[in-house]
């Protein structure tokens, strides 16, 4: 049998996306995203306070031009991906520093941010001929064409995935 290695969260930006072009052109886009658990009571009577986790979230290529264009600060989204771990050497304490990750491959807005933000004239540049607006539940997958970035004519746009 198998292995899976899923993440999906659904969680608020907790900044907008920093998005980088790295020396070989491609895109790489990382923020962090906060998912909370309600406060509650026990049946003892215990109050248990609302807890609040941050995940370091990274997505590449197209995805990261999802993030660049259409996710800003304290936006829900419904974030898919795979965890994974790596390490690195401080610059300037030379200690060895561990990441925990979640490598994005489908990204649903849940809330609006009104549209495509206003950003660089290089963005502008490179703006397809045919712009869509972001609207609740619509999804970007990783392979799409919109997340690869060749049609912004091929977007995936699912039914409403949270009926709650």
């Amino acid at each position: 049998m198998g292995s899976l290695n899923k993440i999906e969260l659904i969680g608020n930006l907790g900044k907008t996306p920093d998005v980088k072009t790295l020396e070989n052109g491609v895109k790489v886009a990382s923020f962090a995203l906060a998912t909370t658990e309600p406060a509650y009571t026990t049946q003892q009577g215990k109050q248990v306070a609302a807890k609040t986790e941050w995940h370091n979230i990274v997505a590449w290529g197209g995805m990261a031009t999802i993030a660049e264009r259409y996710l800003t600060k304290g936006q829900q989204v419904y974030v898919e991906g795979k965890m994974r771990y790596r390490n690195y050497e401080d610059k300037d304490s030379h200690q060895k520093r561990y990441i925990a990750e979640v490598v994005c491959s489908n990204i649903v807005l849940l809330s609006s941010n009104g549209g495509e933000r206003e950003n660089t004239a290089q963005q502008a540049d490179t703006a397809p001929t045919t712009q869509i607006q972001p609207q609740c539940g619509q999804s970007y997958q990783q392979g799409s064409e919109i997340a690869t970035g060749a049609s912004y004519s091929g977007y995936v746009q699912d039914n409403d995935p949270f009926p709650f």
